[in-house]
């Protein structure tokens, strides 16, 4: 192999360092400057997984491949950078560094030509029967066609975009819900496509129904374009326009119009897809899986991605049924299964529901998802959760981490890892950077803020809760409580009351009863504790506030039926500090399968 002179070698690398896909990248600067001074040195036989994530990504010494894959995640993305540079600004470079697939070395070739690398091929032929959702997948198409020049030309830091909710122009509220699965169907499309970070769900909806203009959307959702549009559906005919806008000057840079029979909308999804993927030869893969399905139940699955989108935890539950329904019409469509499974995961934990028959339901679904799709990135995610539920916890992490590989840009993906594993554990630091992670694609979801705000207060950074307490709505039910917690953490014990006692939900009474407990005011105490009497959580952190550690640990008790996940959660709260080093504890963390 001809590998050149030395100062040929560095004098290109240093090219390649100070292109646009390098220059704003020192994570991937750095791991290319590694593996190519290695090679340089004669090093680079030593090039291993291990000694990359501990020399280059900060990684710990023992840091293990099986449950951390960030050098396989970045080596991948390292060699498609590689790859646009030189289709791009290298294309006459006469020098070409590569990674190749299978290893880390480095490799070095002279060339006598202008260099015309194609980009990765993006449908193989053993998948070009696979199809995209319908019309979520014409949305994400029309979407990389619209950016495509502008990505071959100047393809550096992902394109960070947002779809804004779909507007129903049927004026009939009962058909809302299938413009908003139908949004959120186009943000899970896009975020497939490589080149492209698309905001959440959420924080796209949070604005729906505000007349924002582009360029205020934009700056709230920290997007460069907007994908913006309507929907008309009459019977079996389906009418979508849709509008791509850049955001720094309301440029439309795409417009179009689809007429279509809704029970055609596979095949033409394919064929535009196909179409659009070849032509601009942009990647759609990251693993990810395209299905096809019935119309009736895809009706079905977009109703029950409505409900979760419009009403949060009472969404999850009403979510149940269409979702089985759709499961009835089509029992191989995976995401239907995946989306089940987040709702039984979260009723697992709930004291007020049939718990063991909650968890047979996880099971079987998280089962048969995994069975159809093991490469779709909520189904990874669904067996994260279950087996958190079993307190498997080494196999959780294996799947969260798997979600995240399959979809990194899923603020989901990322705030699920935080929620049934970090944080259960104690890991708070993790947890937290799980969560600001999501928050970076989630700008606006209060979930995402309130979840923060709770990291914090247990890791008793009062200051940083209050800050993402202020965050949230007026009207978010779960305020006063954030911001009582966080006043009652600083010793602001009166100040904390004063903003309790406007709330009447059981949470807020819990932590007024802990408030009162700690000012003195026993007698208040120990009545709220006598109205939670069917609540043994909320009686818990009242009676933890008399300094009661025998009834504390006795209503804990109650609760243990809810699993490792939601203990986990409860036994971080600062206001059970006094349990601290009690036997009793580690007995109750032990029984419920977390680690002491």
């Amino acid at each position: 192999m001809n590998m050149g002179s030395s100062d040929l070698v560095r004098s290109q690398l240093e090219k390649i360092l100070a292109s646009e896909g390098f220059a704003r990248n020192d994570r991937l600067g750095g791991f290319l400057r590694f593996v190519v001074e290695q090679e340089l040195s004669g090093r680079g036989d030593e090039l291993k997984e291990s000694l990359i994530a501990v020399e280059v990504f900060g990684r710990r010494p023992d840091y293990d491949p099986r449950q951390d894959s960030v050098v396989r995640t970045e080596a991948s993305r390292l060699r498609a950078r590689l790859t646009e540079y030189y289709a791009t600004g290298g294309s006459a470079d006469p020098l070409v560094i590569e990674v190749p697939k299978g290893g880390y070395r480095a490799v070095f070739r002279t060339v006598t030509a202008p260099v015309d690398l194609p980009l990765p091929a993006t449908i193989s032929p053993s998948r070009r029967r696979e199809f995209w959702l319908t019309s979520g997948g014409a949305f994400a198409a029309v979407a990389a066609a619209a950016l495509g020049l502008w990505t071959l030309q100047h393809r550096s830091a992902p394109i960070p975009i947002a779809v804004l909710p779909l507007i129903n122009l049927n004026q009939d509220s009962n058909s809302d819900y299938f413009t908003d699965g139908l949004t959120s169907e186009i943000i899970q499309n896009l975020s497939i496509i490589d080149g492209l970070v698309v905001r959440s769900q959420t924080s796209s909806f949070a604005l729906k129904g505000k007349p924002e203009s582009v360029q205020d959307a934009g700056k709230q959702l920290d997007a460069e374009y907007i994908l913006e549009g309507s929907v008309l559906r009459s019977g079996e005919r389906l009418r979508i326009n849709s509008r791509l806008v850049r955001v720094r000057d309301d440029f439309p840079l795409w417009s179009g119009q689809y007429d279509r029979e809704f029970s055609d909308v596979f095949a033409i999804q394919d064929e535009i897809s196909r179409g659009i993927v070849n032509s601009l030869r942009l990647k759609l893969g990251r693993g990810r899986r395209k299905y096809e399905t019935s119309a009736e139940a895809y009706d079905l699955y977009l109703r029950a991605r409505a409900l979760q989108i419009q009403h949060g935890q009472a969404g999850l539950d009403e979510s149940i049924d269409p979702l089985e329904a759709a499961i009835a019409k089509d029992a191989s469509f995976a995401p239907a299964y995946a989306a089940l499974a987040m709702a039984y995961a979260v009723r697992s934990g709930e004291l007020v529901m049939d718990i063991p028959d909650e968890v047979r339901k996880l099971r079987a679904v998280v089962e048969k998802a995994i069975r159809i799709d093991p490469l779709l990135a909520e189904a990874q995610g669904a067996q994260g959760m279950l087996y958190a539920r079993d307190a498997q916890w080494v196999e959780s992490e294996r799947s969260f981490r798997r979600a995240i590989e399959l979809d990194p840009g899923s603020s989901a993906a990322h705030s699920e890892f935080a929620a049934f594993l970090l944080r259960p554990l104690g890991r708070v630091d993790e947890a937290l950077y799980q969560l600001r992670t999501a928050e970076k694609n989630d700008p606006l979801s209060s979930q995402l803020q309130s979840n923060i705000a709770e990291v914090l207060t247990s890791a008793g950074r009062y200051e940083e809760a209050s800050r993402y307490c202020n965050k949230l709505p007026a009207d978010h039910p779960g305020r006063n409580r954030c911001l009582g917690r966080a006043l009652l953490g600083q010793g602001r014990t009166e100040e904390a009351i004063r903003v309790l006692v406007k709330s009447e939900t059981r949470s807020d009474r819990a932590n007024l009863g802990y408030a009162y407990a700690r000012s003195g005011r026993r007698e208040e105490a120990e009545r709220l504790a006598s109205d939670l009497s069917p609540r043994p959580l909320q009686q818990a952190v009242i009676f933890a506030g008399l300094g009661d550690k025998d009834r504390t640990l006795d209503a804990l008790d109650r609760m243990a039926v809810v699993g490792p996940v939601r203990m986990g959660w409860i036994l971080s709260l600062p206001e059970l500090s006094l349990l601290r080093g009690d036997p009793r504890l580690k007995a109750l963390r032990k029984k419920v399968g977390l680690p002491n």
